[in-house]
């Protein structure tokens, strides 16, 4: 979680969003279930991510137009494009990938 973002998720707006969005789709991991899998939810997505500009802006951060139920694994690939991944060479050296 961004430092400018954790008042955000700490508050009991988004938690109340969270938990009704979670509810509405059944409680399982969306992109699961469009594969035929069966996974629960842990993680509220938002496809439209929150930066500092938009982060007062309800139709990003609450809108259930902008959120996704997803299972750790899901929001790990979802989040794949933002993490630096590293290669270890034969040396133990680390490089980016």
């Amino acid at each position: 979680m961004q430092d400018f973002a954790k008042d955000f998720y700490k508050s009991k707006t988004w938690q109340k969003c969270r938990q009704g969005y979670i509810a509405s789709v059944g409680g399982l991991c969306e992109r699961c279930l469009k594969n035929g899998l069966i996974n629960p939810a842990v993680i509220v997505h938002h496809k439209v991510h929150i930066t500092p500009d938009n982060i007062t802006d309800p139709s990003v951060t609450l809108s259930y137009n902008n959120l996704e139920a997803l299972c750790r694994d899901c929001h790990a690939i979802a989040h794949a494009k933002y993490v630096k991944r590293y290669v270890v060479d034969e040396l133990g050296r680390a490089t980016a990938k």
